[in-house]
């Protein structure tokens, strides 16, 4: 690091958890945030301000108006504008340091088995259940950690799926693709701005953290997020052998 990052990222070498050794791995790795709506904008965001070296944002959407009351990294006059775009402005105006790769495309098998096994960590920001479970397919298919959020009304969920870990489950073993419930968007049932905040962030941190080996990661545990009260609820996860995507008869 030269002196311009030491002073940049100096509250992070603080950290007796982190250190100036952290901070480098921050430096070097490679983030892929899946979405660049709420839960990404705020994702992204704390992501280049910590440094992360490489962060890649994958999302075909342009912003609208309505997308302004949550998704803070972009403003009133790039509204029209593809959101990978306005979030890389962002970014970049905050830490000019990191590389952002803006793919305004959507996810598909092909483009993430080209993404993945140059990423250190994947961020799924996206929000429905089809663009979940492919890119839970390929984070189990090339053993990328995979940091899961969702917000909708005033509920929110972040998990993270590890398999690197033989005990982590992942996104199928919760979530199974055959039982998948009704799609639900934020466009009919409305959330409340700053709970997508709170869940975008909570992403980046996890993501930091897998990253630096930083503590204990989400792996097994659900957290719930209940925004009437503020109140946080935890579920124990496991892993299905019986899983269509990481069971045991998918290892064989």
């Amino acid at each position: 690091m030269n002196d311009a990052q030491l002073l940049r990222y100096s509250r992070h070498i603080l950290l007796n958890e982190l250190g100036d050794l952290g901070q480098q791995q921050l430096l070097d790795s490679h983030a892929l945030i899946i979405g660049a709506g709420g839960l990404g904008c705020s994702a992204a965001l704390f992501l280049a301000a910590s440094g992360v070296g490489h962060i890649t944002l994958l999302d075909h959407d342009e912003v609208d108006l309505t997308n302004l009351q949550r998704q803070i990294a972009h403003t009133t006059d790039r509204v029209g504008h593809s959101k990978v775009s306005s979030a890389k402005e962002a970014m970049l105006a905050l830490n000019p340091d990191i590389q952002v790769t803006a793919l305004p495309q959507k996810a598909d098998a092909q483009l993430l088995a080209q993404l993945l096994p140059n990423t250190h960590v994947v961020l799924d920001c996206s929000d429905n259940f089809q663009t979940r479970h492919m890119l839970n397919l390929a984070c189990v298919q090339h053993r990328i950690p995979l940091v899961s959020g969702a917000v909708i009304r005033l509920d929110g969920q972040l998990t993270t799926y590890d398999p690197r870990r033989a005990d982590s489950p992942c996104y199928a073993c919760v979530f199974p693709p055959d039982l998948a419930p009704e799609e639900i968007s934020c466009a009919t049932m409305g959330v409340l701005a700053p709970l997508v905040g709170v869940i975008g962030s909570l992403q980046a941190a996890e993501a930091v953290k897998l990253l630096t080996h930083l503590g204990d990661s989400l792996v097994g545990r659900l957290q719930m997020l209940d925004g009437r009260s503020l109140s946080w609820t935890e579920m124990r996860l496991r892993r299905q052998a019986a899983c269509s995507v990481c069971g045991s008869d998918q290892r064989s």
